[in-house]
């Protein structure tokens, strides 16, 4: 969903839509009650003073109601276009922020100027049909309220004989006020049933298919997984049905406290086995078994928090740097500093004026790629779970940190199932087994040394490809 979404389209409707839905939509539904309520009081008095007026107000009434109908036909159909074309200008905006700098490098600022221009002037386009839709159904109103005045004041003409001066004084000033009012109220309507395409949008997003249950009974045991085995029987995924498959029916099995190196060239489907572990995509066929338990039959609650993973992007969260260890404060200060010191980060945190009630900022902006990536491990080391997953953690830190990590893991999770997909083969050559995908197929699973001892093997060329053989 988010892959095919773009960004302006989710914060068009979860800003402007809800916005409406919210403050706009509730207050214009009150005033189209409270102006038709006083429409209806105002025509009881009218009629009460000149009874013969009661003629007109049905075809008066019908002829307002035609005037607004084809007023909505049109003007639902206007906001939906202004509606579709803001999106692009909230996606090109937030395109152009997060990758300013590099916007400023190649100095092409101009033409992400121009694009913005051309984006708003579709957008002004789309608007103003609806402007002037919403003129048009001004003088048309106007003009049936004029036609209104016209009758009350020529009833009261005719029948002055037999009707008292302030009764007919009393209809005549309704009737003047009658005009705003019903314009009031026939504009509210229309606006209520204008604004809720802004409904219909957020209802078509409310009824997205979700992820699967956060949690289901019954749970399993607290604590699963205490061996790490992890196994995949004739496993296939699909990113969305209707594209291929990108995991084309792999079997393997790992074993507890086993070292897996996982490689590939580009979409071999390496980071996709990853997003299977955690459910972040479901199985087309097939199953996935730790501990016996298949994944498919428990919470994402109960199976995302027993697994950790050190992703290549390190996610750091606005807050401290304590929550970003434990956001669920379930350890103590101790526990953390060891995690820190594990991580080789304590050094840099007593450095800090305020320890571990440091500020982070948003995406861990003020601190460097290999300190957000040794925060990642450092809260890996402090979960400890059995089936730890390294996603090309290394791929983007520099050698120096990468071998503090890779130091740091063989020897906190010794004991653990570790699952390594490497962009540089180095990582891996100390593993038990090394697992090769080419095109969503299992071609060479097997320990380094037989890979490498036979050069007909994939591994074997791209070992050589890096120069390590």
């Amino acid at each position: 969903f988010f892959d095919t979404t773009p960004n302006g389209r989710l914060v068009n409707r979860f800003g402007k839509d809800v916005d409406l839905v919210d403050s706009v939509l509730p207050l214009t539904i009150t005033q189209t009650m409270t102006g038709f309520s006083t429409v209806i009081g105002t025509i009881a008095v009218i009629i009460w003073s000149t009874p013969i007026f009661a003629a007109v107000i049905l075809p008066i009434g019908l002829l307002y109601y035609f005037v607004q109908g084809l007023y909505l036909t049109t003007s639902r159909q206007l906001k939906r276009v202004e509606a579709v074309s803001r999106s692009p200008i909230y996606s090109h905006f937030s395109e152009t922020v997060s990758g300013a700098s590099s916007i400023r490098a190649y100095a092409v600022e101009n033409r992400f100027k121009e694009t913005l221009e051309e984006r708003v002037d579709v957008n002004t386009v789309c608007l103003y049909p609806s402007l002037v839709a919403n003129r048009w159904l001004g003088i048309r109103l106007e003009t049936v309220g004029n036609i209104l005045i016209f009758f009350a004041a020529l009833f009261a003409v005719l029948g002055r004989d037999s009707l008292d001066s302030g009764i007919v004084g009393l209809s005549v000033s309704y009737a003047l006020q009658i005009t705003a009012m019903l314009n009031v109220a026939v504009r509210f309507a229309a606006e209520v049933e204008t604004n809720i395409v802004s409904v219909e949008r957020i209802k078509e997003y409310a009824e997205v298919p979700q992820e699967a249950a956060w949690e289901v009974q019954p749970r399993p045991n607290p604590e699963w997984p205490n061996q790490g085995v992890v196994q995949f029987q004739d496993y296939q995924v699909r990113y969305r049905e209707g594209l291929e498959l990108v995991l084309k029916g792999i079997s393997f099995t790992v074993s507890g406290g086993e070292k897996i190196g996982i490689v590939g060239r580009t979409g071999a489907g390496k980071s996709s086995l990853t997003l299977c572990l955690f459910r972040i995509i479901e199985a087309a066929g097939g199953h996935i078994l730790i501990d016996g338990l298949d994944i498919s039959k428990i919470g994402l609650g109960d199976l995302r928090s027993r697994l950790t993973i050190i992703p290549q992007d390190p996610m750091l969260f606005s807050g401290t740097l304590r929550m970003n260890l434990d956001p669920f404060e379930m350890y103590s200060d101790s526990d953390v500093w060891r995690a820190l010191e594990l991580a080789h980060l304590s050094e840099f945190t007593k450095t800090l004026s305020l320890g571990l009630q440091h500020t982070i900022s948003e995406s861990g902006e003020n601190l460097s790629v290999g300190q957000r990536q040794l925060i990642c491990l450092a809260r890996a080391v402090l979960r400890k779970t059995k089936v730890l997953i390294l996603d090309e953690a290394t791929a983007a830190i520099d050698l120096e940190t990468d071998d503090l990590i890779q130091a740091t893991i063989r020897k906190e999770f010794r004991d653990c199932t570790v699952l390594t997909i490497a962009h540089r083969l180095n990582t891996i050559m100390d593993s038990d087994r090394v697992l090769v995908l080419d095109k969503g197929l299992i071609k060479e699973f097997d320990s380094p040394k037989n890979l490498l001892n036979s050069p007909s093997t994939i591994f074997y060329g791209m070992a050589k490809d890096a120069g390590l053989v």
